[in-house]
């Protein structure tokens, strides 16, 4: 008897794109759900924002801590955790961007060390020729989308972050060692 791999791995990679279609629907009906929700009557909702730092002011440390400040204005439930990490600076001729990642989790007793983190990629760009004076300019993007973010322009929604968990510890279930 002859065990065949092929078969056994198309079987396993047709069950494991089944499984993020159904992830996908289930997922664009909940946001429907809540855009629904969101604009009944006709109210539209504010965006976060805050006060951001001068170009003269940036510094990696100020970055970290108006992120900070910007997150903390998020709507979420208060045991997502986070750490914010420098990543690198791009250098370009008109300005220099910083990119930081922001990794969020949800610890609990059960699972003190949890099985999936989601990021939040932000830019903060620093312009060489707009006035010392004018804001930092920032960008942000979740982990798995392509969508860019503005702050005071998006809203956050937690269900972005439970999604991209969500979707990591499946695809961790499909794949056995």
């Amino acid at each position: 008897m002859s065990f065949n791999f092929e078969e056994e791995a198309n079987e396993l990679v047709r069950e494991a794109i089944e499984s993020a279609i159904k992830q996908v629907v289930l997922e664009k009906r909940h946001d429907l759900s809540n855009i629904l929700v969101n604009y009944n009557d006709n109210e539209k909702p504010k965006a976060e924002n805050i006060k951001w730092i001068s170009c003269k002011e940036y510094s990696k440390e100020a970055g970290i801590e108006v992120i900070e400040k910007f997150i903390a204005t998020w709507k979420r439930d208060s045991a997502w955790l986070y750490c914010i990490d420098y990543i690198d600076e791009e250098s370009h001729d008109f300005d220099r961007r910083f990119n930081f990642r922001v990794r969020w989790s949800i610890p609990t007793r059960r699972r003190p060390i949890p099985r999936a983190t989601a990021s939040v990629y932000f830019t903060i760009r620093v312009s060489r020729i707009k006035p010392p004076t004018l804001p930092v300019e920032v960008y942000y993007v979740f982990e798995g989308s392509r969508l860019v973010h503005r702050p005071g322009k998006s809203r956050f929604r937690e269900s972005w972050l439970k999604n991209v968990i969500s979707s990591k510890v499946e695809a961790m279930e499909q794949v056995t060692f």
